[in-house]
């Protein structure tokens, strides 16, 4: 039930707790929808992220770094100036909803104290952040909605801020059976849960389910004492202030599948991760999801640009097989011309096709030539012979072509895989730049992409053990992770295809079950990540050389050895991933 309105009044609790009275020190807007206020409270420095993006709006306190551009956005510049050096008053939801209201008393230029309000709206792909003043008049927002996107309600500097429509629900905060009661029994037959969300504010299907869950008789979806439910319902839900103690629900692959702000007794207990707060709860379900859709979208055109590259390839590659196919018919014309030439001696002009002996045949056939009744004898075999020649020059022409095509889809099949495998925007940035090198994208600088970005990571995974083996996850890494090991640590690669380079941490005997672990990763990570029998070569750093002037990731090496591996993600995620 990610940031429902049950979520953010615990969110909304914990950030008054440790933030009222703090100071602003810093503002920053690493994203278009997501801003990061510095503040300093309580001898600490506390970052409250707000972030309004549709897929995953959020707010809670977080640890993470992110990446600002080199200029900031013309909001983040206004928030500056109106806020840095305020002070927090409190951090409010309102009226149990998905609003959050962080209030805040600022010095404006003349002086003189005045209220300003950020406003936190977390309603999907509507989802807003918009900065307020005392009068209600909003200064500046993350998203503008004009007239002609919404007759609504519209967000412009200079226009009233107007809370989202009301949705006619019950205010958790101030709920009695008595206000409960009649709502349920509108609602008619249908399970309590569903009841319940069609009558409380802020409620999502799941938080409901959970509620009606520890009311209602176990395997039942529905009460016979409504009366008596909607009293026991009332009582928790006021109950709920006091009950905190954050939960991540993971998954049967032990991904971070929900987040609780209270263990749910619906769902298995033995998979829930209690955390120390609400915010360490969110940024665990957000941080890793949330990065993951932004780079899935910042990553689309180079994607959409791989993808076409290849399909250009592949139809470039097919009419070089198609000119290959068809010179097979080479060897044929160079025949009948000599066969011509053996007996022009018998041959006249005039015949459309004449049939010869064949003495190339063991058997002593014939062969049935078409010819020109335009042309002589002679004319007709030099017909042949040209007729070869260039078919002669399109196989070799087209043999040579083909060899240069299969290394570009090569190329740009791994370039496509080395996106899949980016966690961050420095990855996504290395590509970028291997790509403007080899002239797929022209050289164009935005503001952002004028901030160096620290050098990307490889994958760091621990074998059982207990070795580290590295993972490059794009060329710029191989070529880094491979340059830097040790002579007689293990490197591995999949075979003739395009990967991930692999090194074991290690120099001297190796571990059977380490060499193997890296193999599955070195499959894992490669074109094959879903074939059965994956070739993997294995050998040591110093067989491994680099040709010079060679694209970032290509190498060569020799004294291999070859193991077949056929792996899925439950090997993968046996081998514990120290860093991604």
């Amino acid at each position: 039930m990610p940031m429902d309105g049950l979520t953010i009044g615990f969110a909304a609790r914990e950030m008054d707790r440790l933030l009222a009275g703090g100071r602003i020190d810093k503002i920053t807007q690493p994203e278009k929808d997501t801003v990061i206020l510095v503040v300093r409270a309580g001898n600490a420095n506390h970052r409250l992220l707000l972030c309004a993006s549709p897929n995953n709006a959020r707010c809670h306190l977080t640890v993470q770094s992110f990446p600002n551009p080199l200029e900031p956005p013309m909001f983040c510049m206004l928030l500056r100036k109106q806020l840095l050096g305020g002070r927090v008053l409190s951090v409010k939801q309102i009226g149990g909803d998905r609003v959050v209201h962080i209030d805040m008393d600022v010095v404006n230029e003349l002086g003189d104290h005045v209220l300003r309000r950020l406003i936190l709206e977390v309603m999907g792909r509507h989802s807003n952040l918009m900065l307020v003043d005392g009068d209600g008049k909003i200064l500046d927002a993350a998203r503008h909605v004009s007239a002609d996107m919404s007759r609504v309600r519209q967000v412009q500097p200079g226009l009233p801020y107007l809370p989202p429509p009301g949705q006619d629900k019950l205010d958790p905060e101030e709920l009695t059976a008595e206000a409960l009661l009649p709502r349920l029994t509108a609602q008619g037959d249908i399970p309590l849960h569903k009841a319940l969300a069609a009558c409380v504010s802020g409620l999502s299907n799941p938080a409901a389910r959970e509620l009606a869950y520890r009311v209602l008789t176990p395997g039942s979806d529905r009460t016979d004492d409504l009366a008596d439910a909607a009293s026991r319902l009332a009582d928790l839900i006021q109950r709920l202030p006091g009950m905190a103690d954050p939960r991540v629900l993971l998954d049967d692959a032990g991904d971070p599948a929900d987040v609780f702000a209270y263990p749910y007794i619906s769902q298995p207990l033995d998979r829930q991760t209690a955390y120390p707060t609400v915010s360490e709860a969110l940024e665990k379900y957000f941080g890793a999801r949330d990065q993951k859709d932004r780079i899935s979208q910042k990553s689309a055109s180079m994607v959409k640009l791989l993808k076409g590259q290849i399909e250009r390839c592949e139809k470039k590659l097919a009419q070089q097989e198609e000119e290959l196919a068809g010179s097979a018919r080479m060897e044929e014309y160079r025949l009948m011309g000599e066969l011509i030439n053996a007996n022009l001696w018998q041959l006249r002009k005039g015949p459309t096709q004449v049939e010869l002996p064949n003495f190339y045949d063991e058997n002593g056939g014939t062969m049935v030539i078409p010819l020109d009744n335009q042309l002589t004898p002679a004319q007709n075999a030099q017909r042949y012979f040209k007729r070869y020649q260039k078919a002669r020059s399109a196989r070799e022409m087209a043999a040579e072509q083909r060899v240069k095509t299969l290394a570009e889809l090569d190329y740009l099949e791994g370039q496509l895989l080395d996106v899949g495998k980016c966690v961050g925007e420095s990855e996504l940035e290395e590509i970028r730049q291997e790509l403007i090198r080899a002239g797929y994208i022209r050289h164009g600088q935005s503001r952002r992409q004028q901030r160096a970005l620290p050098k990307s990571k490889p994958y760091h995974y621990r074998s059982t053990d207990g070795i580290d083996l590295f993972v490059g996850k794009n060329a710029a890494q191989n070529d880094r992770l491979t340059t830097s090991a040790r002579p007689d640590e293990m490197w591995l690669h999949a075979k003739d295809m395009p990967g991930s380079h692999v090194i074991i941490r290690h120099e001297g005997e190796l571990p059977d079950q380490t060499l193997k672990e890296a193999a599955i990763l070195a499959a894992w990570y490669s074109k094959g990540q879903r074939s059965s029998s994956v070739p993997i070569d294995y050998t040591l750093r110093k067989y491994v050389k680099k040709p010079g002037g060679a694209a970032p990731g290509m190498v060569i090496y020799t004294h291999q050895h070859t193991l077949y591996m056929t792996v899925g993600e439950a090997d993968v995620r046996r081998i514990q991933l120290v860093e991604e």
